[in-house]
């Protein structure tokens, strides 16, 4: 089913020069937009709290995807199936997708915060998973195990601050 699922999406590719030049903004650049917006938006509103826990939970994000690629080794499409060519070059391992599980922690960062806003950073979490996919340097259970991560380490950072918040006496 992963690569059903893979090869649906990829071959959406290939077909036009500016619809691969969108995927690889979106799937390479687009994060970088994302975590920009998130930030704007909570200068904007000026919570520390919510900075807090979209820097950290980011963070933990970031370097548990790296860790749990070196742990897990999994290939990415283009070194398994020959007919796959990447729109871009990448290297490392796939699992879990480190752009996916970052854009996913900051996008429940701030929808613990803001639901409304929350939502708008999942959509936009979930463009950046699909589109790697359609890149073919992501299968769809790298993606999901990026969201899985991302959210988790949004939730464990929340529930943290939350613990030391309440030891502090603070509010």
């Amino acid at each position: 089913m992963n690569d059903t699922i893979f090869f649906f999406f990829y071959n959406l590719a290939h077909q036009s020069q500016i619809f691969d030049n969108l995927i690889i903004f979106l799937a390479v650049y687009f994060i970088y937009v994302v975590v920009v917006l998130a930030v704007l938006f909570l200068f904007q509103r000026f919570s520390w709290k919510e900075i807090i826990l979209l820097c950290m939970s980011a963070g933990f994000a970031f370097v548990s995807a790296k860790i749990l690629k070196i742990l897990f080794h999994t290939p990415r499409p283009f070194d398994i199936f020959s007919q796959v060519q990447s729109l871009f070059l990448e290297t490392g391992y796939a699992f879990p997708s480190g752009h996916t599980a970052v854009a996913t922690a900051v996008a429940f960062a701030i929808f613990f915060t803001n639901k409304k806003t929350g939502y708008l950073f999942m959509f936009l979490a979930l463009i950046i998973g699909v589109t790697r996919i359609i890149a073919g340097v992501h299968f769809p259970v790298d993606i999901l195990g990026g969201f899985i991560l991302g959210g988790i380490f949004a939730y464990l950072v929340k529930y943290v601050y939350n613990i030391v918040i309440l030891l502090c006496g603070k509010k």
